[in-house]
């Protein structure tokens, strides 16, 4: 898709909705907001789907780290409402035609890129050649070439790179990660995950290859992924993988509609995955030689849940993008380099994965090493 091509027609043409995952909380309790008083980051959200409108902005509006100045839309009818609401200057109210104006944007510091997974690469690297540091939804991008092309060009352009992992900071996950880290329960030496909800529209972007990158493992299977990365600590050695049978071959004409995998870490854990657009399900397991962890819902809005052998895990509910943007603005107000657990090597790591689970899968089951 060239720079000069019509967004909102594309967008509109393809069908594309919410950007959020299909699953939905009651009112969360949000823990004490941070104390801080210092000038605000100004972030202007790409796109103004559901996810970015109805999650992340909510997610922005709470935390004290965070100010809307700016906004992207291919849609004129939906500009007066944020103008009115927050204030916004007209030089800070963009489309996809004139995204590069960004560069005279001083009050916009960070761009929150809520589009297809396809379009992450392109109005990522733009907005870093206008100086603005980035995050983006997850998955990073389609493919690994692209994800390597926006770590280049946010380091070329000195600006930070973060990938929307907002499971690392909501609360049942970070335990999670403890659990690993401190062998609560021994050496984990035996994952599984599934993740899967039913995709009916036949005209969603998630079904369409060029936007979406692949199916539901792109979707809903990275989370799964990613935490058995984190909840080991460690990058797996091998992948096989297998899709599963084609059900509604209209649905399905593009992208798969399930994939199972077999994964092996350097320590010989062995961690099994499955995803589906035609099946709801959503739990997360990890077996110690000292005791398990079980979470279920694991990683959608929930409430999430957990249980081990030694009795339930008793965290907070909470807001999930509230506690992403308070957990993010400190790290774009540092002066460090973006800490890899939220960077773009976090996104390339997956993206890896990802692609070999791909690979594995389309050769029948061959065994990919990583």
């Amino acid at each position: 898709m060239k720079n000069s091509d019509n967004r909102r027609e594309f967008i509109k043409k393809m069908g594309i909705g919410s950007l959020a995952l299909p699953y939905f909380s009651s009112k969360p309790f949000p823990k004490e907001t941070p104390k801080y008083e210092g000038k605000k980051l100004g972030i202007a959200l790409v796109g103004l789907g559901y996810y970015a409108t109805e999650r992340i902005l909510p997610g922005v509006d709470e935390s004290p780290y965070w100010e809307l100045k700016g906004i992207v839309t291919g849609t004129p009818s939906k500009i007066a409402k944020y103008r009115e609401k927050y204030s916004l200057k007209d030089e800070n109210i963009l489309n996809y035609e004139n995204y590069d104006n960004l560069v005279n944007c001083p009050d916009i510091d960070v761009v929150y890129i809520c589009l297809p997974n396809g379009m992450h690469a392109e109005y990522t690297i733009r907005a870093a050649k206008a100086g603005k540091h980035v995050i983006t939804e997850k998955p990073m991008a389609n493919t690994v070439a692209e994800c390597e092309a926006m770590i280049k060009a946010c380091e070329e352009n000195k600006v930070k790179l973060a990938v929307g992992y907002r499971c690392h900071f909501e609360p049942f996950n970070l335990e999670l990660m403890r659990y690993g880290r401190e062998k609560t329960f021994g050496k984990f030496n035996y994952i599984q995950s599934m993740f899967g909800w039913t995709a009916g529209n036949p005209k969603m972007w998630r079904l369409n290859k060029k936007l979406a990158g692949g199916g539901p493992l792109m979707d809903v299977g990275i989370y799964s992924v990613n935490a058995a990365r984190y909840t080991k600590g460690m990058e797996p050695r091998s992948v096989i993988a297998h899709f599963g049978p084609v059900t509604d071959k209209e649905r399905f004409s593009e992208v798969e509609e399930s994939v199972s995998w077999h994964i092996e870490f350097p320590d010989d854990t062995v961690f099994t995955g499955f995803t589906s657009y035609n099946t709801n399900v959503e739990k997360f397991q990890a077996y110690g030689d000292k005791g398990w962890v079980e979470m279920g819902p694991a990683f959608s809005y929930g409430p999430l849940k957990g249980m081990t052998s030694k009795g339930p895990m008793n965290m907070e509910v909470v807001y999930h993008q509230t506690y992403q943007m308070n957990g993010m603005g400190p790290l774009f107000l540092s002066a460090d380099p973006m800490p890899d657990h939220c960077s773009g090597i976090e996104g390339l790591k997956d993206a890896r994965i990802l692609a070999a689970i791909y690979a594995s899968a389309e050769a029948g089951g061959k065994k990919i090493l990583l």
